[in-house]
């Protein structure tokens, strides 16, 4: 006898997370769903080396992740994972360093929206730095004119960055960055479904923004001071539903937050490793009380 899912069951497990945009954006969009695959859990085993101090003297992040280990979560070849390794390095979403001899090599995730980004810029600066008369068709190509397309249904990452007649250089990077974030956590859906949370949603946007474009130092969270690169693994692991969650949180709270900032920090980078447990808790208490 099978059975589906109701309510909030579905938000009950634990689930590795591939980012939207490996499958959106042009830069990214041609490596391997296999290596996609493999990003996602170095994504997830990053929030093990963040709780064991696997920071370099800069306060980045690393994870170790043998051939072997990939061999047997992929159930793939060695040579498979050589390839797939190469991949994620040719398009800059990992950065590896030997350890020494018989040990595994360093591995830096490398933070997707940022490789999107770069990617992005340098395309645009090529194409806008020649002397044309003309914007060439490949511009078009990578900015097409999407005003008769429901974003909220489609949501194309490259088209997103949409430059001015002068070029994408004279567009703010911030704003470039921002408009990333915003389609990997769903923002314009989260606006539909929470019309009356828009300031709280857009606030949401900016801090992730903020953080995400951090370059180095620590943010205080909850009193502690986390390094930039811990902060970072936990905010790139974010979805609309986590912010859904947190959305929920204050709502919930019975106490006046004096400092949104630093109370909205907190929730966000709890959310990754309590909603689950949250989402449990909710289905328990239905089953107790009969509704399930």
């Amino acid at each position: 006898m099978y059975d589906y899912y109701y309510g909030p069951e579905s938000m009950q497990f634990t689930f590795y997370r591939i980012p939207k945009v490996l499958f959106e954006a042009e830069s990214v969009i041609n490596i391997s769903t296999d290596a996609k695959v493999l990003y996602g859990l170095m994504l997830d085993r990053m929030q093990l080396s963040a709780g064991n101090g696997w920071l370099d003297d800069k306060g980045r992040v690393y994870i170790y992740y043998s051939v072997k280990q990939i061999m047997r979560a992929l159930s793939c070849s060695n040579k498979t994972v050589t390839r797939l390794l190469n991949e994620l390095e040719s398009v800059h979403l990992i950065s590896r360093e030997k350890s020494g001899f018989s040990r595994p090599d360093r591995i830096y995730v490398m933070n997707f929206l940022a490789v999107v980004y770069k990617v992005h810029h340098e395309t645009c600066k090529k194409y806008i730095s020649r002397d044309v008369e003309s914007t060439p068709r490949e511009m078009y190509n990578l900015h097409p004119n999407n005003t008769d397309i429901n974003k909220t249904d489609i949501s194309d990452t490259e088209s997103i960055l949409s430059i001015s007649k002068n070029g994408c250089d004279t567009m703010d990077g911030y704003t470039k960055y921002e408009a990333l974030v915003k389609d990997n956590i769903e923002y314009d859906i989260l606006l539909k479904d929470h019309p009356n949370e828009r300031e709280e949603l857009q606030e949401i946007a900016a801090l992730i923004t903020d953080v995400m474009t951090a370059k180095t130092g620590s943010i205080r969270i909850s009193g502690d001071d986390k390094p930039i690169g811990i902060v970072k693994s936990r905010f790139m692991k974010l979805t609309s539903e986590h912010i859904r969650y947190v959305l929920q949180g204050m709502k919930d709270n019975p106490v006046k937050v004096r400092n949104i900032k630093a109370y909205l920090l907190a929730a966000l980078y709890n959310a990754p490793t309590t909603i689950s447990s949250y989402y449990s808790a909710l289905v328990n208490h239905d089953i107790h009380n009969g509704l399930v």
